[in-house]
């Protein structure tokens, strides 16, 4: 799942019932006018050969994700939990019990949409649940040296209920952590104040598969209410001004990551597997969400492989031709001309006179055949997105331009699923490599699946 939409990033701001209608009477009708329920993926026969194609991973998360997208655009972002299950599933560690993962409760068409309804339906309750417990508890700020001990009660039965309703199973803290966070923020404490005071009160003694008992519980609810003092109700950080210029830091990590070289081999010659990845997935997520969407994608990558069977430079021209089909437009779009945002705001790309010819550049290195293959493609990738070159549609392009590099040396991957649903940070090194390691590794398997 996409950080964006993953459940345990969620603020009560985005979660609170009291903002965010919904209708179940109707949820069952909406859930079934959405792209994903008319295009639900038919379970392998028993004779499919697992070694050749993940279904889980390749087929029921792409379609899962899809859901979550729609269902995120249809009711907004607090809809991502609705797959949050119990245990060991799509997302570890969660309170619904009507999803476990796309392995399990993707079948037929009918069940499958059944299966989705309950699911939200189920999310959606328990955050009226836990808002009916947060009211249940009038905490005054202005009083709460006197009411400390109410305060106590209420941390140590939410910790409880968590624990009740998630089964203490794998990973069930982490929801626990964020409800405690959610509870002091609904009266009144800053969310950078009660991270802090939940992270200080828990101390790493939750456990998987463990239930705490009362006494550890109430400890935890007196160590994270007695910090607390009434100030840090109505404690704001200061301004910290305007975010930097997120596009000069990844310039700057651009050039110390140690990239991987190559070895001289040409990376192993071609690959062509019997699958192809990227115009799965296009098909399996992207089509699903809106078959426009996946027609352009599908048509971008069309032209992407013919530029590189001809022998194209790769730059901004290139990707402008690419961004026409990607978002449909009748003319390849512009270089953007205000600063851009991403990760929620988190990430800010200046804009300057010089900055087509700059990414130009960078893009021009993609020929560099000293280092892997696998380097040169992922810091092409990444230079489109910090570089954010469109107002619309830059993580598509950045897929494209990753591709059409190792179309140049006829390659062709089988699946583009770590590439797809991971974002990465501008200015950690260590996110450059991974991506880096993410596409090494589709080549390997790209490579043995076409032996």
């Amino acid at each position: 799942m996409s950080k964006t939409f993953h459940p345990a990033g969620l603020t009560w701001d985005e979660v609170d019932p009291a903002d965010h209608p919904f209708d179940p009477a109707s949820a069952a009708r909406v859930v079934r006018s959405l792209g994903p329920a008319q295009q639900v993926p038919s379970r392998p026969d028993p004779d499919f050969d697992p070694t050749r194609v993940n279904w889980a991973w390749d087929v029921a998360k792409p379609w899962s994700d899809a859901m979550t997208h729609v269902l995120v655009q249809r009711y907004g972002r607090w809809a991502a939990g609705w797959r949050w299950s119990v245990g060991e599933g799509d997302v570890d560690g969660g309170p619904v019990g009507s999803w476990c993962c796309g392995s399990h409760s993707i079948t037929t068409p009918e069940e499958t949409a059944d299966h989705v309804v309950a699911a939200l339906c189920e999310w959606r309750e328990w955050l009226e649940d836990l808002a009916e417990r947060f009211e249940a508890y009038p905490l005054n700020p202005e009083t709460l040296v006197a009411d400390r001990i109410l305060w106590e009660r209420a941390a140590r039965n939410l910790i409880l209920r968590v624990a009740d309703r998630t089964g203490a199973e794998s990973g069930w803290y982490g929801h626990c952590l964020q409800v405690l966070g959610w509870f002091l923020g609904y009266w009144g404490v800053s969310p950078e104040s009660a991270a802090r005071l939940v992270r200080q009160a828990v101390g790493g003694r939750f456990e998987s598969w463990t239930s705490p008992d009362t006494v550890l519980a109430e400890d935890i609810a007196e160590k994270l209410v007695g910090p607390l003092r009434p100030q840090d109700t109505r404690w704001s950080p200061p301004d910290p001004g305007p975010l930097p210029d997120h596009l000069e830091r990844w310039i700057e990590v651009r050039d110390s990551v140690p990239w991987p070289e190559s070895d001289g081999s040409d990376d192993g010659g071609p690959v062509t597997p019997a699958r192809d990845g990227a115009a799965e997935d296009f098909r399996s997520f992207d089509a699903v969400v809106d078959p426009a969407r996946g027609a352009g994608l599908l048509a971008a990558l069309e032209l992407v492989r013919a530029d590189a069977a001809r022998g194209a430079a790769l730059d901004f021209e290139l990707l402008r031709g690419w961004q026409q089909h990607v978002l449909g437009t009748s003319e390849p779009p512009r270089l953007r001309t205000l600063p851009a945002f991403a990760k929620g705001g988190g990430e800010r790309y200046g804009i300057g006179p010089d900055t087509r010819a700059r990414l130009d550049a960078c893009l021009a290195q993609a020929a560099d055949g000293r280092l892997s293959l696998a380097a040169r493609a992922a810091r092409a990738h990444l230079d489109v997105c910090f570089f954010h070159p469109f107002d619309d549609g830059n993580a598509r392009a950045a897929l494209l331009t990753l591709l059409f590099v190792l179309a140049r040396a006829e390659v062709t991957l089988d699946s583009v699923v770590l590439v797809r649903r991971f974002g990465h940070r501008a200015d950690d090194p260590q996110d450059a490599l991974g991506l880096c390691g993410s596409v090494e590794y589709h080549i390997g398997q790209s490579r043995t699946a076409a032996r």
